[in-house]
């Protein structure tokens, strides 16, 4: 499971010209499933991306996590972080979960990170999506269980 956390001022998501989600202060995650992933991954994930310090404290230090500032979260599923880009000039998606395990799994983290924290928004699953962002920073980490 890879998770790609954007630390953002503003981000949307638009299904067919329609926003569908939308933060402000917060964190973009785009996130990617992968074969063998398990709700147990979903867990470590959430613990870490909700307690992952990227916000700045008082001092400008990056020491607050979303959940400190009372951020907003967007969860975007994107299985092209599961491509395998070592070999080649096209991605292989061999290791991606396959997508009716994949949107359950993603629902799940989704349902659990609403329990969790609030705000959060979503996108479409496996839906030709529009994603808009102001990057603050920027500020860009890319973070695996």
């Amino acid at each position: 499971m890879r998770a790609l956390l954007q630390r953002v001022t503003h981000a949307k998501v638009c299904v067919a010209g329609e926003c569908v989600g939308e933060i402000e202060r917060g964190l973009l995650v785009l996130l990617g499933l992968d074969k063998g992933d398990d709700q147990t991954a979903v867990q470590r994930m959430l613990d870490k991306l909700l307690a992952y310090r990227v916000f700045p404290d008082k001092d400008g230090r990056m020491n607050c996590s979303v959940s400190d500032v009372a951020g907003g979260v967007l969860l975007v599923s994107q299985f092209t972080l599961s491509a395998d880009t070592r070999k080649g000039l096209r991605p292989s998606f061999s290791s991606a979960m396959p997508p009716d395990q994949a949107q359950a799994l993603y629902e799940h983290m989704l349902q659990c990170l609403q329990q969790r924290h609030q705000p959060v928004a979503a996108g479409v699953f496996a839906a030709d999506m529009q994603v808009s962002l102001t990057n603050d920073g920027p500020v860009t980490f890319l973070l695996e269980v």
